[in-house]
């Protein structure tokens, strides 16, 4: 009676296994055994390969997983070409559908619409329209937009409020002719200096609408003091409101301070007004 026994045997610590044929013959005693030779890793990974659909050779999911995991496993595609890696195919491929899209886009673009007119032509006549459009509106609304603190009417201005005061002029030269009005050069330098007030307070936002006339009714002595006189008009129903508020002193210095702050005039000009030796009062 012929037994046939199979052992099992693993490989090293990889547990790479391979069998091993023993035949036992009764009757004689003698046995012969066959043994396959040991198995190696690399064994195993070289006998597992897989047909590829070009029936070229290539190594089975399992066994060539080491390899992949390297990161520079080449995959074989059915056509016979291997990209090395997965941008490196993007990027073959990017630059024909870059160029078929440019190409669709300009196609697209130079259709006609009617006649001779084209897609591009259209859309350049439309945002040109929707500029002149926005240019006009602006235009439209700054010509009719009327500000209603700009509407006034200034017949009904008849209420007079007076301030008077005093400013110094470094720079002028003290001559005794400044002293009277009546010489030539008093009445220049008084006429200056009123026009430089009135320009003034015609431009403040504020005041410009009630201020009336400025006047230099005197020149002191002590560097050249000039003594003036403001005059604001007002309507009858707003008296009080506007003696408290908008012309009460505090007001009207405050504008005329600033303006001494910024007038633009050099400081070493004969005009240049003092800004510290201002002074105001209401004349009652």
């Amino acid at each position: 009676m012929d037994i046939e026994m199979q052992n099992i045997l693993t490989n090293g610590d990889h547990g790479a296994a391979y069998v091993s044929n023993e035949q036992v013959t009764s009757g004689n005693g003698k046995s012969v055994a066959y043994t396959e030779p040991d198995a190696k890793e690399t064994d195993v990974l070289l006998s597992e390969q897989v047909d590829s659909c070009n029936g070229e050779k290539r190594l089975s999911d399992h066994a060539a997983e080491p390899h992949r995991n390297l990161g520079h496993a080449s995959v074989a595609s059915c056509n016979g070409d291997v990209p090395t890696s997965c941008d490196a195919a993007e990027s073959q491929r990017n630059p024909g559908n870059a160029s078929r899209e440019i190409g669709r886009i300009k196609k697209e673009l130079n259709e006609l619409i009617f006649w001779k007119v084209r897609l591009w032509m259209a859309i350049i006549f439309i945002f040109l329209l929707i500029f002149a459009a926005i240019i006009f509106s602006l235009l439209l609304c700054s010509v009719i937009h009327e500000d209603a603190d700009e509407k006034f009417d200034p017949s009904l201005f008849k209420f007079p409020l007076y301030f008077n005061g005093s400013f110094q002029l470094p720079n002028q030269v003290l001559k005794e002719e400044l002293f009277t009005l009546s010489f030539n050069e008093s009445q220049t330098l008084a006429a200056d200096l009123q026009e430089k007030l009135t320009d003034h307070y015609r431009s403040s936002p504020a005041l410009g609408r009630y201020f009336s006339e400025a006047d230099i009714y005197a020149f002191r002595n002590g560097s050249v003091i000039a003594d003036y006189q403001l005059k604001f008009l007002m309507p009858e129903e707003q008296q009080d409101q506007l003696r408290n508020f908008i012309l009460s002193r505090e007001m009207v210095y405050n504008v005329f301070r600033q303006f001494l702050y910024d007038q633009e005039s050099d400081e070493s000009g004969p005009m240049y007004i003092d800004p510290v030796s201002l002074i105001m009062f209401l004349r009652q």
